[in-house]
């Protein structure tokens, strides 16, 4: 994978924040490649049932969902997770091709990215969190970013156990 997180130090930012957010993107879309669909649905975690390649995908997508419509733009919660079932995002992600879940995740992307370049940094979010604080879209930015790169540690264990790849 070409690295996209240099950071020249003319680089504002607004620039900053949305390079690293896409890398981290690009790494979990990365970790996908060449998986087979049967291999993107396997749970190979005994503690982790819902810990597949599909449900981390479908969960960044839904997260991303959550935070920009949800949070920031104060948009009624469409989300697939119920209170019974707060995973259900992982969970169904099986009933899926992971070139569905990685498309809809890159497509979804795209619309952020014009969300987040028409809105300005300091711009605090819709509905607050759950300490009552409104955030602004830059703590947005760094919390998915974050939230972006825990998991694709997740994804780079799975797909090494998947079938020995590693690096990225």
């Amino acid at each position: 994978m070409t690295r996209t997180d240099d950071t020249p130090t003319a680089w504002d930012e607004r620039t900053q924040l949305t390079t690293f957010l896409d890398y981290a993107r690009d790494t979990a879309r990365a970790k996908c490649e060449g998986v087979s669909a049967g291999d993107a649905r396997k749970a190979l975690l005994p503690g982790s049932p819902l810990m597949t390649l599909s449900g981390l995908i479908n969960h960044l997508r839904w997260v991303e969902y959550y935070w920009f419509q949800v949070v920031f733009l104060g948009e009624e919660d469409g989300g697939p997770w119920t209170r019974e079932d707060p995973d259900r995002e992982m969970r169904i992600a099986v009933d899926f091709p992971l070139a569905q879940l990685l498309g809809e995740y890159a497509e979804q992307s795209s619309r952020y990215r014009e969300l987040v370049a028409g809105s300005a940094l300091d711009e605090k979010a819709q509905r607050a969190v759950r300490d009552g604080v409104h955030v602004d879209l830059r703590w947005i930015l760094l919390h998915l970013t974050e939230e972006t790169a825990r998991h694709n540690g997740h994804l780079d264990i799975l797909r090494e156990m998947l079938d020995g790849t590693t690096g990225g």
